[in-house]
């Protein structure tokens, strides 16, 4: 029994270690794919990096700076920043000023542009500091409307929803000006806004819930914030009338751990049916 506890206890230490330890620092790039019927023209590449959480142990200003260059070094067409630049409450964190922030996701480069939405933490912090520093580095924050692009495959619309914990979500306002014949990308904080994306939208993406941090084998998500199902947490989700890929994103929540949900930013390319 003494070498059985050994081991449970051992276990445990070196469970506490890769989760606090390791994994938080352990930034990984999910390469996506998705075909998308009657598109034309070449792929459209999209990179995608959300719930920064600058300050947080592990998410500090040298984990920015590797999420910038990942994402640049895919050359996309679009960058996309789903909201939650800043932190508050991570245990052994430090707040980081959105100017020197946004100073570094200056660096992005694509040619279609980068764009943001606002997440919690943003609005908890004072959303209007944290969308100039954005814009003051030449970081579009989209609340609420739509913009179109013009691609090398033809005009494609992209809308953001503001977020919905602090009450600023209004998906109605978001497609109002979209012309209803018209290709959409969609970005977002929280997937709970997810049910109400149109379903002639190509593609969603959203952050906010880290995947759940920790994410048990065979079951998933510990935990969820806000009001999207725990099935909602991580992946493409199920139920919604858009292809929604929900990231785990790259910094922390009230505890600095990760378990099986490491950090991520996503490279996902858009592509006709028949490309190969």
């Amino acid at each position: 029994m003494k070498r059985i506890h050994l081991i449970v206890w051992v276990t445990l230490l070196l469970l506490a270690a890769w989760s606090f330890g390791f994994e938080p620092g352990w930034l990984q790039q999910r390469n996506l794919a998705l075909s998308v019927a009657n598109w034309s023209g070449p792929p459209l590449s999209i990179a995608v990096a959300a719930d920064l959480h600058v300050g947080a142990p592990h998410a500090g200003l040298p984990m920015l700076r590797r999420v910038v260059d990942q994402l640049n070094s895919g050359n996309p067409d679009l960058i996309l920043l789903p909201g939650d630049f800043v932190m508050q409450g991570v245990r052994g964190g430090q707040a980081v000023d959105p100017a020197q922030i946004a100073a570094e996701l200056g660096r992005l480069k694509a040619p279609l542009g980068v764009f943001a939405t606002l997440g919690n933490h943003d609005w908890w912090h004072g959303g209007n500091a944290v969308r100039q520093a954005l814009e003051a580095h030449g970081i579009r924050v989209i609340e609420n409307g739509a913009i179109p692009l013009a691609t090398a495959s033809g005009s494609i619309w992209l809308a953001g929803i503001g977020d919905d914990m602090t009450g600023h979500a209004h998906p109605d306002q978001a497609f109002a000006e979209v012309p209803s014949d018209a290709r959409l990308i969609v970005m977002m904080h929280d997937p709970a806004n997810a049910p109400d994306l149109p379903a002639r939208a190509v593609v969603a993406f959203a952050g906010h819930t880290h995947g759940g941090q920790v994410r048990l084998p065979f079951f998933g998500a510990l935990i969820t914030p806000g009001r999207a199902p725990r099935q909602h947490a991580y992946g493409w989700i199920p139920d919604v009338p858009t292809p929604t890929w929900v990231t785990s994103g790259v910094g922390t929540s009230i505890l600095p751990l990760r378990f099986n949900c490491p950090p991520e930013t996503v490279a996902l390319t858009l592509r006709g049916e028949d490309s190969q």
